[in-house]
């Protein structure tokens, strides 16, 4: 029954009169029931008493151990070609021919022009005539001239004129074959910048086509001289190792965010610093055989440089960052309370920070279950497992809690 119809009834029973009066004591009775009710109605609110103290949260947590990590530096570079030819008029005439089509692969040697070589012709026969005659007239001096039946000086000039026409022949020679126009490299060739009945002109050296070797092609990198710097003295002192030469992988990454499917490997790195950028260019070569790299194209390089096998890391989500770039991650300490620590970050490697500075091999650091904790707090450390606590809540710094 609801105990306040219980002092309702009671009220209404101390102060009803048998007469018509006031029942002896009747204020002094209610009073003291009214009291016992409230004590009553105290202790049914009350929530029972706590059998023990909370058990300390689960968190995840992962025990540091030196691992061998493969540094890489993601760089900015531009594609470059192996070898580009500028086809030039190398005699003077018209344009009769245009052997190729635009955009097509050439190969060394094939036709690509054809100049009027009706001049040219002519000079090259005369040539060859002059050069017949010159030598016919030293054939039949030198007989003559050991029986004096000729000077000697006659002689000597019949063979100096006859010097002069082969040259001349091989003159003519040349500019006859310079009228074929042919492919000095195998490559993609581009636009025709002449047409049939064009004017070239050896003097101007006027541009016909631009043939572009594209398999394989070079991507020129740039790296801040600071960072090669400080990777030259890591590998000085021992911290890290050089690639082995042969296995540094260069992979490109294209500007549509896409990964070029071919690995490509370093040549070399410049010998002098861009005095205007302080940069040091890179050159890699790749393969192109589906010609899908284009000169002038953008692309950023991801590099391996050299291996910490010593490195320690933590995986992000361990990590928070605050003001000013300030690392901190929680981390169970021998009395299972969790420490704040501070921790210099260095190079991020897939999912994991390489921690330089604050932490040591052995120690337990906590990815799962960051939400829970307090510094200070006792906790209860289980391994984390990536796989099945990938869908957990991220840390509290993620949530805003």
């Amino acid at each position: 029954m609801n105990p306040w119809k219980i002092i309702k009834k009671m009220n209404t029973n101390l102060i009803q009169r048998p007469e018509g009066g006031r029942r002896p004591g009747a204020a002094l009775i209610w009073s003291a029931a009214i009291s016992l009710l409230l004590v009553a109605l105290a202790g049914c609110g009350r929530a029972p008493a706590q059998s023990g103290a909370m058990p300390p949260p689960e968190v995840g947590v992962v025990t540091l151990a030196p691992e061998s990590v493969s540094l890489t530096t993601e760089l900015p570079g531009r594609i470059d070609p192996v070898r580009v030819a500028q086809v030039r008029a190398r005699v003077d005439g018209i344009v009769l021919h245009r052997n190729f089509r635009e955009g097509d692969d050439v190969t060394n040697g094939e036709v690509l022009y054809e100049i009027d070589p009706a001049p040219y012709k002519a000079a090259f026969d005369s040539a060859n005539a002059s050069q017949m005659q010159a030598q016919q007239l030293v054939e039949r001096y030198q007989p003559l001239v050991g029986i004096n039946a000729v000077s000697k000086q006659d002689y000597d000039n019949a063979v100096s004129a006859a010097a002069q026409t082969k040259a001349a022949q091989e003159i003519a020679t040349v500019n006859f074959g310079y009228c074929t126009v042919t492919a000095p490299i195998s490559g993609h060739i581009g636009a025709a910048l002449v047409t049939e009945g064009a004017l070239v002109s050896q003097s101007a050296a006027t541009e016909m086509a631009v043939v572009t070797q594209l398999d394989p092609i070079y991507c020129d990198f740039t790296e801040s001289s600071t960072e090669l710097l400080r990777l030259k003295r890591e590998l000085g002192d021992g911290t890290l190792k050089t690639a082995a030469s042969g296995e540094a992988k260069v992979t490109l990454l294209l500007d549509d965010g896409t990964t070029y499917s071919q690995a490509g490997k370093l040549l070399f790195s410049d010998v002098t610093v861009d005095p205007t950028s302080g940069m040091v260019t890179l050159r890699a070569e790749f393969p192109n055989p589906d010609h899908l790299l284009l000169p002038g194209l953008f692309a950023r390089g991801e590099l391996e440089q050299a291996v910490n096998s010593q490195a320690i890391t933590v995986p992000q989500r361990g990590v928070s960052v605050g003001a000013g770039g300030i690392a901190t991650v929680m981390v169970v300490g021998a009395d299972g309370k969790v420490e704040p620590t501070r921790v210099k970050l260095g190079q991020a490697v897939g999912t994991k920070w390489i921690i330089t500075d604050g932490l040591k091999a052995g120690e337990s650091v906590i990815v799962e279950g960051l939400q829970k904790v307090q510094p200070g707090m006792p906790v209860k450390a289980v391994p984390f497992n990536s796989t099945g606590n990938s869908n957990s809540a991220p840390p509290a710094s993620a949530t805003g809690n």
